[in-house]
């Protein structure tokens, strides 16, 4: 299964919008309840037209196509949005779909959006998958902690980092 990576555009947010959806509901069925995704999907397009002003950058959004030109994952970056790493790399977000799981994809988008270099980032405690995935990649959690907002269902989250 061979892919392509590239920079996400505006003209990718409805498809982009339409796969990070459907990656929540594969990674996140066992957190969330259905009133969470039903919700998601009533939101779509007020989210598609919110993540085009997002993906008008040049900062690291990428995006993983299959062959046949679909987008099976993504990956973004940028400056840390917590006030003590403010000044180092945040991974925002990455997500595969469940028919990737194994490829390789994870690795290659997070190579695309961060590199080698030091960076943080937050992912949900009863998250065992992504955390394994990320200290295999030389994340470790840094003790800080929080918990989302209702709109995430409470979820506690974890901050890792790799130095």
């Amino acid at each position: 299964m061979g892919f392509q990576l590239r920079q996400a555009t505006p003209e990718d947010a409805e498809a982009l919008v339409l796969m990070h959806t459907q990656a929540h509901e594969e990674c996140y069925a066992h957190l969330l309840p259905p009133e969470f995704f039903a919700a998601r999907r009533a939101s779509l397009p007020e989210r598609i037209e919110k993540r085009r002003p997002y993906l008008d950058t040049t900062e690291p959004r990428i995006i993983a196509l299959d062959e046949e030109g679909q987008i099976v994952g993504l990956a973004d970056s940028g400056s840390g949005r917590d006030p003590d790493k403010a000044d180092e790399l945040e991974l925002y977000s990455i997500y595969t779909l469940s028919s990737t799981y194994g490829s390789g994809l994870g690795r290659s988008l997070l190579e695309a959006a961060i590199g080698d270099d030091p960076a943080c980032l937050w992912v949900f405690e009863n998250n065992p998958r992504a955390r394994a995935f990320y200290e295999k990649n030389g994340f470790r959690p840094d003790g800080v902690s929080k918990v989302t907002g209702p709109g995430w269902g409470n979820q506690p989250e974890l901050r890792m980092v790799r130095d």
